[in-house]
């Protein structure tokens, strides 16, 4: 499969690294492709601009903060059918909260930024180090996703599951407005509770 990830920050590679050794192939889409001239993802992905590693992918990856994530939708160009995963919160400042929530979320905003784009919401409920690594003492970290068209949604679990997740669909892209709450308590547990980075959720059954 191709993907294109448009951010080269720790999700992105994360992701893109893990897609990687599963043999899929990746570009890094980012504003300024020359400033990666020597690195790691330029040897082993390629970087190149946005529009360009959007228009050669059958998934986009939006692994941006929340604040660029409109800039880098525009500079993909058209999107219509391709598959767009959206890894954003749309977080305030200092954690204090959710710019969208309750009867909105960020992913149902992607949508209407990329109206002919199939987008599902993952890979936002956790951190990068786990996306690294989401087996933690022998159990799979879980990971929720979410989107309106259910063969986008099954692409995407594949692309979670060969990382190694649990992957939960949760329906919907409305379910985006658990989501991202959902990914604040994460954020705020690693950052204000003490815990750091390295928990997950996992799912237990009786």
């Amino acid at each position: 499969m191709q993907i294109g990830i448009i951010g080269a920050g720790n999700v992105g590679r994360a992701l893109g690294l893990g897609w990687l050794k599963a043999g899929h192939n990746v570009s890094f889409g980012v504003r300024q492709p020359q400033a990666h001239k020597h690195d790691e993802l330029r040897a082993r992905a390629g970087v190149e601009s946005i529009a360009a590693a959007s228009q050669a992918a059958e998934v986009i990856v939006l692994a941006t903060p929340w604040e660029a994530t409109e800039e880098a939708i525009n500079a993909a160009g058209p999107m219509s059918g391709k598959i767009v995963i959206d890894c954003t919160n749309p977080l305030k400042p200092g954690l204090a909260g959710l710019t969208h929530g309750h009867e909105d979320s960020g992913g149902e905003q992607v949508a209407r930024w990329a109206p002919e784009a199939r987008v599902v919401k993952a890979f936002n409920t956790i951190g990068s180090n786990i996306m690294e690594a989401p087996v933690l003492e022998d159990r799979k970290a879980a990971l929720f996703i979410c989107g309106d068209d259910e063969e986008a949604r099954g692409r995407v679990k594949e692309l979670a599951d060969v990382l190694g997740f649990e992957t939960v669909d949760a329906g919907p892209l409305a379910s985006a407005r658990i989501l991202e709450p959902l990914a604040l308590l994460w954020i705020s547990a690693a950052y204000k509770f003490g815990f750091g980075r390295d928990f997950a959720l996992s799912i237990v059954r009786r």
